[in-house]
């Protein structure tokens, strides 16, 4: 196992699932906003109701767009045994198979209303307003798909966009209600429908996702737990950090490294990668690496955060940094030296992950050199 390899490769499309899952939440959010508008017959003189019809019809298809290349790369990035498949077929997924599979529900949804509206001629009014009333319950299936199995439910952005996109569906479907002419029952139990779902997804949220052990009771497989959690005996250790200056050598130097590689949990359902290894030459002394982040089945991580710590011989206390930069086992770092200059170091590691020792070399290299 090429553990700084499986980093730098997924790293990219980790964000990219992540990034496109986020953008189609939003635009099937805006896609009911504008599906309600032009059911009310709104418009004005600037937006004339078949221009909120067009733009209705393209933000629908853009959606499917994001969530085909989301699909995609969740299938490429290696995270979890999920196949194309799990896409389309809800509930059958090893990994998270119920909050993976309402995620193939809305995307079915949303190609089911996809299909209707360009076979409306054949169908009929009817048929296609028949389901076309499953346009309501695509934006809930969906957050509660990115709530359950994406790795951001805690974050502070997420939280956001998923607060941004209930009060924009909530008020146009309560502006729907209002313009609806329907008894008076009827409406209100359409307002107490609009209104309980998203707080019901909030309870939920607050008891599942937003709490810390979401990943082992939310149905990851035991290997992918099992795994992160392999490798330390005494228990996983906190992030490196500085208490006092330390200093490190002036100008460029290099040094030999030779040290040991484990692989452990960190508390919060993230693997902990970390290297400890001696240094000889231009620097002695230690050298420390952590990478935390999201288990890969194949082996590695999708980094999350990272650090490196230098401990020169004789001191008695780390200069931390963090990684800049992963190029299959090289690692760029930037560590702060005690006259707060910052240093650029390259570690070229050589792992044995049949023995769990690093090899390689350290270097430091004048600020402004690629690495």
């Amino acid at each position: 196992m090429n553990v700084l390899a499986a980093v730098a490769n997924a790293k990219v499309l980790w964000y990219l699932t992540r990034g496109t899952g986020a953008v189609a939440l939003l635009l099937v959010t805006l896609g009911l906003v504008l599906g309600v508008t032009s059911s009310t017959r709104w418009r004005s003189a600037r937006w004339q109701r078949f221009v909120v019809i067009g733009v209705h019809r393209y933000v629908t298809l853009l959606a499917v767009a994001f969530v085909a290349v989301h699909v995609l790369t969740t299938v490429l990035d290696g995270f979890a045994p999920i196949g194309l498949r799990d896409a389309v077929v809800p509930f059958v997924s090893a990994y998270r198979p119920i909050w993976l599979g309402l995620g193939a529900v809305a995307f079915d949804l949303l190609l089911a209303v996809i299909a209707t509206s360009l076979l409306r001629r054949r169908l009929g009014a009817r048929a296609w307003r028949t389901v076309h009333w499953a346009s309501y319950a695509i934006w809930p299936v969906a957050l509660v798909h990115a709530l359950g199995t994406g790795s951001d439910p805690r974050t502070s952005w997420l939280a956001a966009l998923a607060l941004a996109c209930a009060a924009a569906v909530v008020t146009s479907v309560l502006w729907r209600i209002a313009a609806a002419r329907g008894h008076v029952p009827v409406r209100v139990g359409a307002v107490a429908f609009a209104l309980g779902v998203p707080a019901l997804v909030l309870a939920w949220a607050l008891g599942g996702p937003l709490r810390t052990g979401w990943a082992a009771r939310s149905g990851t497989p035991s290997r992918l737990l099992a795994s992160s959690r392999a490798g330390v005996a005494a228990g996983p250790s906190r992030l490196v950090k500085e208490t006092a200056p330390v200093d490190l050598p002036q100008g460029s130097f290099t040094a030999s490294l030779r040290g040991t590689v484990s692989e452990g949990a960190d508390g919060n359902d993230l693997v902990l990668v970390r290297i400890d290894a001696t240094a000889r030459g231009g620097f002695g002394g230690r050298v420390h690496l952590e990478l935390r982040g999201i288990p890969l089945e194949g082996g590695g991580v999708q980094m999350l955060d990272s650090l490196v710590a230098l401990l020169p011989n004789g001191a008695s206390a780390w200069r931390s940094g963090s990684v800049v930069g992963l190029s299959g086992s090289e690692v760029a770092a930037d560590v702060r030296a005690a006259d707060g200059r910052r240093v650029r170091v390259l570690l070229d590691l050589q792992i044995d992950p049949g023995t769990g020792t690093v090899g390689g070399t350290l270097h430091s290299v004048p600020r402004g050199e690629s690495g």
